[in-house]
């Protein structure tokens, strides 16, 4: 287990890759086990999410091999095993499982995911569309088992718009028999990449990235090669940064539409914010306006740069007001912020941000992967160094983050924890 320490008060300057998106990547490794012949994905960040998923798919019988940002996959060994449940509870997106393995096998037996503590998540959309394909669904001692004879496509509504759930019953839906329709879909950017990748493996999948999806089930999926989108989270955090730390930035490949939600609201605070193709360029404003942001399922603002965005605002002159509708409990990184001087009101779904303050170092504990994209935010900000605890949740999500930062001039750097220091963070 390792620590970050950060020392503040350099701008930053250069050009930064974004990797692929995480939030695509946990999708597609699962949704490989639906081919019949070998998937290669490439641009596939190299975060411990995804590490996790290739020790689970060789747990279930599958070839993984990754050679540099390449991932090749052959799934034609695979079984519908359980997964080592000590796999499983590292991180939620485990439960795509739960969808290719029906697919595939018309079984699948998971115990409940893990990943950040953000409130309440329930299962009960992913369950309801199992069962409408025809599938049972029962938990006996903590495993979730369900089981199908054949699935056959239905039409599902769902109750709540939920990513999770949408892309989990794509995954059972395309070998089901028959039509399958989701309406009240969710429309994230990471959705229509694994539609395009199911496509491209043969699936008859239409209107991914609209409320309502229509797929035609198919007995057989190919092989294929697919490159994953750019992660607009990991771009929203350097875009978010460069503003916070000050200086000037270039960020590549970046897709327009993805960051247009933030893109906004950094114009509003002051920021410089220019696109050319899939180049984009951030240019920090001395002077920061308060603003107000509401997190909404996309394309509206994402709930996964409220947290960094929380950090900057300490820096706006007046009282900015956030509020997350998506995640009750993602505010729990106020604490570590008030710890660096940073003055924040809770009050229920919303963060009252009074600036601009100048933010203080502090020894800091990370509790979820935003949350440790925002307290390294704050400690560019901070006049010292700051000591991040508990970065194995940013490892999560970020392709080597101290080092891109430090390519852009911070001064970050990672070191190991004491035998005291990590008993402190397990027992956090």
């Amino acid at each position: 287990m390792d620590k970050l320490f950060v020392e503040g008060g350099t701008p930053l300057h250069g050009s930064v890759s974004i990797s692929g998106a995480k939030n695509s990547a946990v999708a597609l490794l699962p949704a490989a086990l639906l081919a019949d012949a070998t998937i290669k994905i490439e641009n596939v960040p190299a975060i411990s999410d995804v590490a996790a998923l290739q020790q689970m798919l060789e747990a279930a019988g599958v070839f993984v091999h990754r050679e540099g940002s390449r991932v090749t996959i052959n799934p034609q060994g695979g079984r519908p095993a359980p997964l080592p449940a000590s796999q499983v509870k590292q991180l939620r997106a485990s439960y795509y499982f739960m969808g290719a393995m029906l697919g595939r096998f018309k079984q699948a037996s998971l115990t409940l995911p893990g990943g950040c503590d953000l409130g309440p998540r329930p299962m009960d959309q992913h369950m309801k569309g199992f069962e409408a394909l025809g599938a049972e669904v029962f938990t006996e001692k903590g495993t979730m088992h369900i089981r199908a004879q054949e699935l056959t496509g239905a039409r599902i509504y769902l109750d709540v718009v939920s990513v999770g759930a949408t892309i989990n019953i794509m995954l059972a839906a395309v070998k089901a028999k028959g039509r399958t329709v989701i309406e009240n879909a969710a429309k994230e950017p990471e959705i229509i990449d694994v539609a395009t990748l199911l496509s491209s493996m043969g699936a008859d999948i239409k209107g991914a990235g609209t409320d309502m999806i229509r797929i035609e089930g198919q007995k057989v999926l190919s092989g294929c090669t697919h490159a994953i989108i750019p992660d607009r989270i990991e771009a929203g955090t350097y875009m978010i940064a460069a503003a916070a730390a000050g200086g000037e930035i270039m960020l590549e490949p970046v897709i327009l539409e993805h960051v247009e939600p933030l893109a906004a609201k950094l114009e509003e605070m002051g920021v410089q914010v220019e696109f050319s193709g899939e180049r984009l360029r951030v240019c920090a404003s001395e002077r920061l306006e308060p603003i107000d942001i509401q997190t909404l399922v996309h394309p509206g603002f994402p709930t996964d740069l409220q947290q960094p965005m929380t950090a900057l605002l300490t820096k706006a002159e007046g009282t900015s007001v956030v509020t997350d509708t998506i995640y009750s409990a993602r505010f729990k990184h106020i604490d570590e912020l008030r710890r660096m001087n940073a003055r924040v009101k809770l009050e229920g779904r919303s963060a009252l941000i009074e600036g601009p303050v100048k933010l203080q170092p502090a020894a800091v504990q990370v509790t979820d992967l935003r949350a440790g994209a925002a307290l390294v935010i704050a400690g560019l900000m901070a006049d010292g160094t700051t000591e991040i605890v508990g970065i194995d949740d940013i490892d999560r999500g970020y392709e080597h983050i101290e080092k891109k930062l430090r390519a852009l001039g911070a001064r970050i750097w990672r070191a190991p924890l004491t035998a005291e220091e990590a008993q402190e963070v397990r027992e956090y």
